[in-house]
């Protein structure tokens, strides 16, 4: 199999390629579905920080009880809240410069999350370039499941090779650990050798989040409740994050390293939406439409649901994979996926686009 396809063939197909993007990206022009939403952004942009603000007030005001552990379950929310806002600042979909879309991810992420922006970036642009390639995806590479069958090989002992086969049941409490987890790689980041840019903003915001968030959780609360208090938010605020991540592309067809694919089927077919209403789309910051934000990624999020109507439209007339399923639907294919890998199934998903390559 040829990774170009070869001669003049590969090279007409690869303008078809490009010309097909190009016609969708036309249309989604022409629909208005790029331009900036800077009132819904900046009512964000102010009515979060100020929910944050407000959390901590009522915080102080209830005191050392028990009860603060609901109190903790809404920080975790807000937390997540916000961090939707950051990652579409990333995306450059709030401001038209780029150095305001910057400044504000650094000061979202750092200073109310406790996630170094420098990190998640590199992490998420690989992603972006290439997901679910082996090889080239951070996103596949996770530390306690394994997503590919290569991972699953890996380690293979008694007590792995069960806990692999059982790591559907263990998929939502590993994410309790997500929060602990992006806390710990974003301080281990700015505090490395590797290069960051704006480094000592990032230290000093991240002090002033992770620091500052569990003085004022200690001066309030006794040490016990203190620290369940922390372990609850932690736990909801990953929960809720890899809930929202999860259904993207897990259990979407994984591509070989050596595989190349033009830009509108590597975003499109390699990604899940999960359909709803307007409320899930609120919940899941605009994630649940993956496929549009991966092929528009500086689309502001509430043109979303519209251009998904187009994309999908496109995507029946021109034979390309669009898959969308329910919420709950896509949290089953997600676990019964990561189980066939960890049972060491080979070939666990089947790829359309591979399997067009070879009869070629």
């Amino acid at each position: 199999m040829s990774d170009s396809f070869g001669g003049s063939a590969g090279a007409s197909r690869n303008a078809q390629a490009v010309g097909s993007f190009a016609a969708l990206a036309d249309q989604i022009r022409a629909a208005g579905l790029l331009r900036r939403r800077y009132g819904y952004y900046w009512s964000k942009l102010a009515g979060l920080p100020l929910a944050v603000l407000v959390m901590l007030a009522i915080f102080v005001w209830i005191g050392d009880t028990w009860w603060q552990l609901f109190t903790a379950a809404g920080f975790g929310i807000l937390f997540a809240q916000v961090a939707f806002l950051g990652h579409d600042a990333a995306h450059r979909q709030i401001f038209a410069s780029g150095r305001a879309n910057d400044w504000a991810s650094l000061i979202i992420g750092d200073l109310f999350i406790g996630m170094s922006y420098g990190w998640w970036r590199h992490k998420h642009a690989r992603h972006h370039a290439n997901p679910n390639k082996e090889g080239a995806d951070p996103d596949i590479e996770l530390p306690f499941i394994a997503v590919t069958p290569e991972r699953a090989r890996t380690g293979r002992t008694a007590l792995t090779r069960w806990a692999m086969s059982h790591q559907g049941a263990f998929f939502f409490p590993i994410l309790m650990l997500e929060g602990i987890s992006l806390h710990a790689s974003s301080v281990r980041r700015v505090l490395s050798r590797q290069p960051v840019e704006r480094r000592w903003w990032e230290i000093v915001l991240l002090t002033i989040r992770l620091g500052g968030f569990a003085t004022i959780v200690f001066v309030v609360l006794s040490p016990l409740t203190a620290f369940v208090f922390l372990a609850v938010e932690l736990a909801v605020f990953g929960v809720y994050l890899g809930s929202s991540f999860a259904p993207n592309h897990k259990g979407m067809p994984l591509v070989p390293s050596h595989v190349k694919l033009d830009f509108l089927r590597r975003q499109t077919e390699m990604s899940r939406n999960v359909r709803g209403s307007r409320l899930l789309d609120v919940a899941m910051g605009g994630l649940n439409y993956q496929i549009e934000h991966h092929l528009f990624p500086s689309m502001a999020r509430p043109h979303l649901r519209r251009a998904s109507v187009i994309v999908r439209a496109y995507c029946d007339a021109h034979g390309i994979r669009y898959t969308s399923t329910g919420l709950l639907a896509s949290y089953a294919i997600v676990i019964r996926y990561i189980d066939r890998v960890g049972l060491g199934e080979r070939d666990p998903f089947d790829c359309p686009l591979i399997a067009q390559r070879r009869a070629i």
